[in-house]
């Protein structure tokens, strides 16, 4: 219980920081091609590692259409509607509503998995879930046009992020309860998204060229983010997913908007308010809660 909720809560850390980093490359090339990018390069990196580690025997192939599930939901419907979130409405509004994951996972779990959270787990995310709407809400001070403007982009685009993602992860549970290893499905699921985008990327369309010119500078800053959220952050989750309910995983797995504050602070000395502090307490009360109580 308490790897797997370090597991996940270590996940919100790297999607966090990739946000960050991934907000300038995502805006200047677009989310076709960012996420193209990202796949590719995730994709053969985890391969790799797996290969390496010797975990691609332990692949329980019989669960192939979960695993195309998760490819086409949680990978790419999921991903190009974040990223496209993200160019939109900025990475701190993005987060608040990929944070709409963890509830609707725990739903899904419980309809589809038949799992229950305890009194002091719905009590402890319902706490986690407000203090990162406060903590976003305090970090996102626009104007009212402003926010008038990119809510209904952020709703749209991240409420299709929340759900594609949350399917996406639970889909591989029964895989990883029978024995496959997080690691592995992780490069299944980048390898083939990285395939399925590669093929759509031959289609003549507007939408899969880039914004921009990619010289090699912005090559290695739209890849960097990609290994820590798809690569690391993906792997960690789904170990939390394999280790601890699905409902626990995905709130714990939804601290980014809170943990952004700080590496904003640090990053472009951005002073978090004082509703912001206070957000990010209740977020740590809650993940006290849920994992200690």
């Amino acid at each position: 219980m308490l790897l797997g909720a370090l597991a996940a809560t270590s996940a919100s850390f790297g999607w966090a920081t990739g946000m960050m980093l991934a907000h300038e490359p995502a805006r200047r090339l677009g989310a076709f091609e960012f996420t193209r990018i990202q796949l590719l390069s995730s994709g053969f990196t985890i391969g790799l590692i797996t290969a390496l580690l010797g975990y691609w025997p332990s692949v329980t192939w019989g669960e192939w259409p979960a695993f195309l599930v998760s490819i086409l939901f949680g990978v790419i419907l999921g991903n190009l509607a974040m990223i496209e979130c993200l160019r939109r409405c900025g990475p701190q509004e993005t987060e608040l509503v990929i944070s709409l994951k963890a509830p609707l996972v725990a739903l899904m779990a419980f309809l589809w998995l038949g799992e229950t959270l305890a009194l002091q787990d719905i009590v402890g995310g319902a706490i986690v879930l407000a203090g990162i709407g406060l903590a976003v809400s305090a970090g996102a001070n626009r104007t009212k046009r402003a926010r008038g403007k990119h809510i209904v982009a952020a709703l749209f685009f991240g409420g299709i992020a929340a759900v594609s993602q949350g399917v996406g992860f639970l889909a591989l549970k029964p895989a990883m309860l029978a024995g496959s290893e997080p690691i592995a499905l992780s490069a299944i699921r980048l390898l083939g998204a990285a395939l399925v985008i590669s093929l759509a990327a031959l289609w003549p369309a507007s939408t899969a060229n880039a914004n921009a010119v990619l010289t090699p500078a912005l090559l290695v800053r739209t890849i960097i983010p990609g290994l820590i959220g798809y690569g690391i952050s993906t792997s960690l989750l789904l170990y939390a997913f394999a280790h601890t309910e699905a409902g626990i995983s995905a709130v714990l797995g939804s601290l980014s908007p809170v943990l952004i504050l700080p590496i904003a602070w640090i990053a472009e000395g951005r002073r978090p308010s004082h509703q912001a502090f206070f957000g990010a307490l209740l977020s740590v009360l809650g993940c006290a809660i849920m994992v200690l109580w």
